[in-house]
């Protein structure tokens, strides 16, 4: 049955008082934009890309010089550039206040806390950066870290692009290949690592994968101390020093920023290792911070001291997304560990404690919550609680509804929608519009947004790909080791000339509003997390029990489980030992999240005549779904073992 009422509709005197609706104004009188509704806004700013753009530089207060350019060959999708004479540095940006009062409050497992001023965050910045100046880190280098969501972690990353040096990350949960196969393309300069990590209730020595990385990457290592024994880590590696060695040359002092182009690399982030390993995405400083500041301030409408939390490790997108909060004043909120360790009120306890005015988090930890019987709304103070936010897979219907029924009535509930890609979102909440059951609001300002079909076109009321027509500020700059722009090429617009293919398939609503059914290509995407299957299979295909193996998401209980298929070595039987051996190695190999929920042994597995490996026919039969171009099977027959599979009833 459809709803015939939204969910949540936001109060006139909130619309009027919300940050969008003052931008709505401040460009309605500069640039004549209309004000009548935020779809006729949104029109504007996909059709006007250079007085809006221009528009957030001024509005939001970026630090820098614009230069007299915003966009040139803004018709050419690959060949756009976004001020291509501006001057700017992330971290300065960053960096936006000064004072005693928090700029990040912190919350781990083993009742770890801790509180940092922004006069305490500038000035260990400060130090960072003159150690990293006395390491010989220069403008492009790139650091990598393989760390825990701790303010250490932010004020490593700003030192880094305080002098325009590249940041890479990742959680520690991933294992030693997994790291390697990301930081060892990007040739880095600098290794730095925790010694240590609690994750439900349990430490984590991370000292073995940590030499075994440092001495493969072979470059200078930083120990960060955080649940572990620092000192002896940093002693018995070439050439390592704990965090606290590092800086203690260096008192603090006045910050210095190096100017840099727009387009200057910032971050390097890792595409899910699908089809090999994983893709090294490179994004600018200048993209990245508009489309945050866009994204904070007018959609989330965060002001500068409220609280914004966002559930998220180093290695996913929304930790560079969160931390962003900072250019706008806003105090972050970081966790790290379980979200349900001691007991699945630790979030709650966080928010009701620090008055989290944004809540972030997965659409996994929505439905678990609500299937765990807690009411938080009956136990938890959540007065500040304006905004919510849910992404890494859609959002249920079911919880959208428990989100107002067991959370808190009056919130704003904002699915979004974006990824690793575009370090960013392409649909997402809007303040002046009603929530709708299952629908995400609309797309992101001055982001050319469609649903097309197989033939290129767009369509309503029909399921097609997610599609972005127009250049916009956070797309890539390049792939890592893609001189000739290929790897970039295919990833985006072989689908579509000169128009960015997302690979999600999406429907438009009734209102105006996205419901995303899912991916479109490979990746698994279990609670949330986006993972490849080539990870799982540099595992377990070691084993010798093993012969080979295929890997994909079943869509079950509003979400996607990971189902591992194993063709198994001559006189080999998959029983429970065999099973756990697998997961096993593919928990310690790659990370806990990689694990399959179910483990099946057959016969064959159908590949193209080439020799690969056919998913996505897999993952087709599997759903009851046709499977198209059989003829490019070697072995076509081998796809009727994947059907009806009992096991995959349960």
């Amino acid at each position: 049955m459809t709803l015939v009422k939204p969910l949540w509709s936001p109060p006139r005197e909130q619309i009027e008082k919300s940050p969008l609706w003052a931008f709505m104004s401040w460009c309605r009188e500069r640039y004549g934009s209309p004000q009548s509704n935020s779809d006729d806004f949104h029109r504007w700013s996909v059709d006007a890309p250079e007085e809006f753009w221009r528009a957030i530089w001024t509005f939001c207060g970026v630090k820098g010089e614009p230069g007299a350019q915003v966009l040139v060959n803004g018709d050419d999708m690959l060949a756009a550039r976004f001020f291509p004479e501006a001057r700017l540095n992330f971290a300065e940006n960053l960096l936006s206040r000064r004072g005693r009062e928090d700029a990040i409050v912190f919350w781990g497992e083993d009742k770890a806390r801790g509180r940092w001023s922004w006069d305490r965050l500038r000035a260990e910045v400060s130090r960072m950066q003159q150690a990293m100046q006395a390491a010989g880190i220069r403008q492009g280098d790139r650091i990598v870290a393989m760390m825990p969501n701790v303010p250490e972690t932010v004020a490593l990353m700003l030192a880094a692009a305080s002098l325009g040096a590249v940041w890479s990350s990742c959680s520690p949960d991933f294992g030693e290949q997994g790291v390697l196969d990301r930081f060892g393309q990007i040739e880095p300069s600098l290794f730095i690592a925790c010694d240590g990590y609690w994750y439900n209730g349990k430490l984590q020595d991370v000292s073995d994968k940590v030499r075994a990385v440092a001495s493969v990457l072979a470059v200078p290592v930083v120990i960060v101390p955080y649940a572990g024994d620092a000192p002896a880590l940093a002693a018995s590696l070439a050439d390592a020093r704990t965090l606290p060695d590092f800086i203690a040359p260096f008192p603090a002092r006045e910050l210095e920023f190096l100017p840099l182009p727009f387009s200057h690399p910032l971050y390097i982030l890792f595409s899910s290792g699908t089809t090999g390993v994983p893709k090294c995405i490179v994004h600018s400083a200048g993209g990245t911070l508009l489309q945050h500041l866009k994204e904070h301030r007018l959609h989330c409408g965060i002001e500068p001291g409220e609280k914004l939390f966002y559930f998220t490790t180093c290695g996913w997108m929304m930790w560079n997304w969160l931390v962003s909060g900072l250019a706008v004043g806003a105090t972050l909120c970081l966790f790290d560990g379980s979200p349900f360790a001691p007991d699945a009120t630790v979030l709650f306890d966080y928010a009701q404690e620090e008055g989290f005015a944004v809540f972030g988090t997965s659409a996994k930890y929505i439905d678990a919550v609500r299937k765990s019987g807690i009411v938080p709304r009956e136990t938890h103070g959540l007065s500040p609680l304006r905004l919510m936010t849910s992404t890494g897979s859609p959002l249920s219907p079911e919880g959208f509804s428990f989100v107002y029924e067991g959370i808190k009535p009056d919130v704003h509930l904002a699915s979004i929608s974006g990824g690793t890609d575009i370090v960013s979102c392409f649909v997402l909440g809007n303040p002046l519009k009603p929530v709708w059951r299952g629908e995400i609001q609309g797309p992101g300002l001055a982001l050319a947004v469609d649903v097309w079909n197989d033939e290129g076109q767009p369509v309503r009321g029909e399921k097609g790909e997610l599609v972005c027509t127009r250049p916009f500020p956070s797309m890539p700059i390049m792939f890592w080791n893609d001189p000739q722009g290929e790897k970039y090429r295919a990833a985006y617009f072989d689908r579509f000339p000169n128009v960015w293919c997302h690979g999600d398939f999406a429907e438009w609503t009734e209102h105006g509003g996205i419901v995303i059914h899912g991916r479109s290509d490979a990746t698994l995407n279990p609670g949330g997390v986006r993972i490849g299957t080539a990870e799982i299979y540099n595992q377990v295909e070691q084993l010798p029990e093993v012969a080979e193996a295929i890997c994909i998401g079943q869509d079950w209980d509003g979400d996607v489980r990971v189902v591992l298929f194993v063709r198994l070595a001559p006189g080999v039987a998959l029983d429970d030992d065999l099973v756990k051996t697998i997961k096993s190695r593919i928990r310690t190999g790659a990370s806990p999240r990689h694990v399959p929920a179910k483990v099946i042994a057959v016969a064959d597995i159908p590949r193209t005549k080439s020799g690969k490996i056919v998913e996505l026919a897999v993952r087709d039969v599997v759903h009851g779904r046709p499977v198209k171009n059989k003829e490019a099977l070697a072995n076509p027959e081998a796809l009727e073992l994947f059907a009806g599979l009992e096991e995959l009833r349960i």
